[in-house]
């Protein structure tokens, strides 16, 4: 039995419409890329919608405490022109991130930001906390969480007058609270009784770019 040629699954593409046509057109041996720089940019806005037909677009950030529906939904997170240190940097200071201006997205599905409007993504600078989060890794941080006896195990980032922003693990020790790095080799700083850290709120994801 002969297979079709090329032509003849492009026609049949053709005809059958969303979805069954990536099937076809696919056994012609073109990527969905392909297609989509070649296609007019309204068929190619109708092809993107019909296959993602619930994608919404939150941006995140801002504020706004509005019911926002789990499924369905990218949120656009604001990435800010800050840094927080690892234990042994000293991190830009930024006692309050809603007032530093965004240079940039990042996209990612709603299951990963369960509070949208107080979601916003910064750099970490330094190794400390590697290898699980390395420098330059951008941390998205959710600053609605900064209770700390819920904090207890979790990453979190906090602020410091004079060391500014730094990223490391919170533990309490009966009573004792200490942030501690991922790296052994560093040491871990005991938070005392006065004010002079104020945690920021809790990290929630990261991402790097692969070496």
């Amino acid at each position: 039995m002969l297979e079709p040629s090329a032509e003849s699954y492009i026609q049949l593409g053709n005809l059958s419409g969303d979805p069954d046509c990536w099937y076809f057109w696919g056994r012609a041996g073109l990527q969905s890329s392909d297609l989509m720089r070649v296609l007019p940019d309204t068929q190619s806005q109708r092809v993107r919608t019909t296959a993602f037909p619930n994608l919404d677009i939150v941006v995140a950030g801002t504020g706004n405490k509005r019911h926002i529906p789990k499924s369905g939904r990218l949120i656009a997170v604001p990435l800010l022109k800050v840094h927080a240190g690892t234990h042994g940097e000293i991190g830009d200071k930024a006692p309050d991130l809603n007032q530093i201006h965004a240079v940039d997205v990042m996209g990612a599905p709603s299951e990963w930001c369960p509070n949208p409007a107080y979601t916003v993504c910064l750099r970490v600078k330094g190794e400390s906390m590697g290898p699980l989060i390395h420098d330059g890794a951008i941390v998205a941080v959710d600053s609605s969480q900064t209770e700390r006896s819920e904090l207890d195990g979790k990453i979190v980032v906090v602020s410091h007058e004079e060391k500014g922003l730094t990223i490391s693990r919170f533990h309490r020790y009966r009573g004792v609270e200490v942030l501690e790095p991922e790296n052994r080799e560093y040491e871990s700083t005991t938070l005392g009784a006065g004010r002079d850290w104020r945690i920021i709120g809790r990290v929630l994801w990261w991402i790097a770019k692969a070496p």
